[in-house]
């Protein structure tokens, strides 16, 4: 049996070709220009999540946590930014990385699933492009407030969105602000992917392409990638797998198990904000730039001191917090940040999309005290600045990074499952941990709690070809993502020519004279060392 399939007239443009098929459950009949094409065909197409994936998709179930935003606020004419011209972008990138239309099943802990449905025509691509894309008259602070502290945007059937607040857009003539909010789950891709993305997107909205050309860029992607296509259509793999393997033998992982055990044995942090839960989590987001002037001050004061601003970062935050609490600051600090894994992974020849999951992770350890005797602090600061710099270099270049992320990726996910299982069961969580209660031992616990977490992302300016796109004005933009109860992570790139520091923290998980308190303090440390 099988169905006969026939695009629609789109109502904004005229199709430069409609394919018409034949389609059952084994094979697509396509009827093109007198000739029949006859190509293998699956309805859908799926692989299992990878440890990593698993270990950001089974916190986010019930409120999204993790789930990332990208807001990146813009002035341009309104055609280029209209509805019509925004869903044909977003449903060519889409097309493109198919994981953004995909959709997770979850059968067991061990079990979880992504499926990706073969779109029967570009068409379908269209339309459900169009149905995860919104249009909002919002300020930018309302859009980004209540994507973190709403009704969760994304679920398991819908891992992508994305909103557009526009206000006053009605005189086509002018420059028209709109705010772009790019939504997706964590456990699809990375700050990496999600910057590539909206480079992407803004390139193709400000082409020349006329909305005709951008229609016919849909129907030859779709055409190409699932007619045409001399490979198997697959979804792109997860980091694990495109580690290079392992030597085939035992020694090998029993010495990177060691080798992880150890490292992580050598993690020693005495500090963490105070908590204090009042009520349910409310993320606020502080924000700060530097005017270009100001960057450029502070990007030649790191050079000369041979460091760069992601490094400074981690001593600001260093002496800040030193500031801060002034007392017991016997043991040190630690805080961690992310590791971008791609220059360490295999080409995978079976997708062209880099919307994957690549993260590993890192700590940076420094004294938490000032000198005593009240001496240059100028000094302290720009000397632990080059600590951390050493200290990410020897994560970066280290020669088992990747067997630590493996060994790392698998514990994550390990201690995801066991946290799933007591908020799905609870009964039988707490029966499990009294089971497994440790036994005293007069060995002495090392601490190891992180003050908090950095995401240092660089010259965001390297990504984003502004010159590809001249009629539409980048100015502003603003990265996170929602948090779980007692989450704090801070920010920092430049964009524009400009130094950002972004600040977000549940205002109700922590004792919140104490946060303010050392966010004036990052400010007062940036001013002195800085500038």
């Amino acid at each position: 049996m099988s169905l006969t399939i026939e695009s629609q007239p789109d109502p904004f443009c005229i199709h430069r070709y409609s394919p018409i098929g034949c389609l059952d459950k084994d094979a697509l009949v396509l009827n093109s220009s007198s000739e029949e094409t006859l190509i293998n065909r699956l309805d859908r197409v799926e692989r299992l999540l990878g440890e990593t994936e698993t270990s950001y998709f089974l916190p986010s179930r019930q409120s999204g946590v993790n789930d990332m935003y990208l807001h990146i606020g813009c002035s341009a004419p309104l055609h280029l930014v209209q509805r019509s011209r925004v869903r044909l972008v977003w449903a060519i990138l889409r097309l493109r990385h198919p994981l953004l239309a995909s959709q997770v099943e979850m059968e067991d802990y061990d079990d979880i699933k992504f499926i990706h449905t073969i779109p029967d025509t570009a068409d379908t691509v269209l339309s459900d492009a169009d149905a995860t894309l919104e249009y909002r008259s919002q300020s930018k602070d309302d859009l980004i407030y209540s994507y973190l502290n709403g009704p969760r945007t994304l679920s398991n059937q819908r891992l992508s969105y994305l909103v557009v607040a526009q206000q006053n857009a009605s005189y086509p003539s002018k420059l028209t602000d709109s705010h772009f909010l790019i939504c997706a789950t964590h456990f699809l891709g990375d700050g990496m992917a999600l910057h590539q993305f909206a480079n992407d997107m803004f390139t193709l909205l400000g082409s020349t392409s006329t909305e005709t050309d951008l229609l016919n860029l849909l129907y030859e992607g779709w055409s190409d990638r699932y007619l045409k296509s001399e490979h198997k259509f697959q979804l792109p793999s997860a980091m694990e797998d495109r580690f290079p393997p392992l030597p085939p033998n035992k020694w090998s992982r029993i010495i990177s198990s060691i080798d992880f055990k150890e490292s992580q044995r050598k993690l020693i942090g005495g500090h963490a904000f105070p908590r204090a839960v009042k009520a349910e989590r409310r993320t606020v987001i502080h924000t700060i730039s530097f005017d270009t002037q100001k960057t450029k001050q502070v990007l030649a004061k790191c050079k000369l001191h041979g460091v760069s601003i992601s490094s400074a970062l981690f001593s600001v935050c260093n002496v800040a917090w030193t500031r801060t609490k002034r007392t017991g600051l016997e043991l040190p600090m630690m805080m961690y940040s992310a590791l971008n894994m791609r220059p360490y992974l295999d080409s995978c020849a079976a997708s062209d999309s880099y919307w994957f999951l690549a993260v590993g992770y890192f700590n940076v350890i420094l004294p938490a005290f000032l000198p005593a005797d009240g001496g240059d602090t100028s000094r302290t600061f720009w000397h632990r600045a080059r600590l951390a710099k050493a200290q990410s270099a020897r994560a970066a270049k280290n020669p088992m990074v990747i067997s630590r992320s493996r060994e790392m990726a698998r514990e994550r996910a390990d201690r995801a499952r066991g946290w799933a299982k007591e908020d799905d069961h609870p009964k039988v969580g707490k029966e499990h941990s009294e089971k497994v209660s440790p036994v005293p031992t007069a060995t002495p616990t090392i601490p190891s709690s992180a003050l908090l977490g950095l995401s240092l992302l660089g010259n965001l300016d390297g990504i984003y070809k502004h010159a590809k796109y001249p009629d539409i004005h980048l100015h502003t933009l603003t990265t996170g993502s929602r948090q779980r109860s007692g989450g704090m992570l801070m920010f920092a790139y430049t964009f524009v020519g400009k130094l950002w520091v972004s600040f977000g923290f549940d205002k109700n998980g922590f004792d919140e004279e104490i946060v303010s308190k050392f966010w004036d303090n990052v400010l007062v440390v940036m001013d002195e060392m800085f500038l």
